[in-house]
């Protein structure tokens, strides 16, 4: 049973989807108001369950992508107070623009058609971390972490000398959110959705200690 659902689901992947009715604006309220229930504790969701799941095999329609950090603490389903179906998101360590995830936000922008792109990045992230220890310290990386870190190295700022470890990272943290929302800006497929009034993308900053989603201006 569980293997023909998978099946469905991917066919309904090939096809066409409907996009979701929802304005940019919309969706980033909807984020925002999700996070807020996250906080309270007043989830309006509960478990889908295995007969919920045919509703989905038909085609998915969410209503915004997320690019996220992988750390199991940032789960943007669960900080969003979101459902099956409501959120495309990809996942890489540092929330870093890679090809494959590039690939994956394409397909989002121009099969899924979601008004709103969010890069999300959280507070103490190791591997933004990791990137300051190298340019700082001369740290090495094992070898594929350190492709990782080459990505965030150009997005990290000078610091006043007398700024604290952690207001380092946290504005590390900052920066590269920036940088990859600035290479999804550049981006052809970015400058043609932006000007088309099709699609925003805003970065955004996820504290694991109090679970606030801050929204960059």
């Amino acid at each position: 049973m569980l293997s023909l659902i998978c099946a469905r689901i991917w066919t309904a992947m090939e096809g066409d989807f409907n996009q979701t009715t929802l304005s940019a604006e919309q969706a980033l309220e909807r984020l925002v108001s999700g996070n807020e229930r996250f906080r309270s504790g007043a989830t309006r969701l509960s478990k889908p369950t295995c007969a919920d799941l045919t509703s989905f095999a038909e085609g998915q329609h969410p209503f915004a992508t997320i690019l996220g950090c992988s750390d199991s603490r940032v789960v943007p389903e669960l900080i969003f107070d979101a459902g099956l179906g409501e959120l495309f998101v990809v996942r890489v360590a540092g929330n870093v623009l890679s090809p494959e995830g590039a690939g994956s936000l394409q397909y989002a922008g121009s099969h899924l058609n979601t008004p709103l792109f969010v890069v999300l990045g959280h507070e103490g992230c190791g591997a933004v971390s990791a990137a300051l220890a190298t340019r700082d310290q001369g740290a090495e990386q094992r070898s594929r972490i350190q492709v990782l870190v080459n990505s965030i190295l150009p997005g990290l700022p000078n610091f006043d000398p007398e700024s604290s470890p952690e207001t380092r990272l946290s504005k590390a943290v900052e920066s590269n959110v920036r940088l990859t929302v600035r290479k999804i800006h550049e981006s052809p497929e970015g400058q043609m959705r932006v000007a088309e009034g099709r699609m925003r993308v805003v970065g955004a900053i996820y504290d694991v200690v109090s679970g606030v989603v801050r929204f960059l201006s």
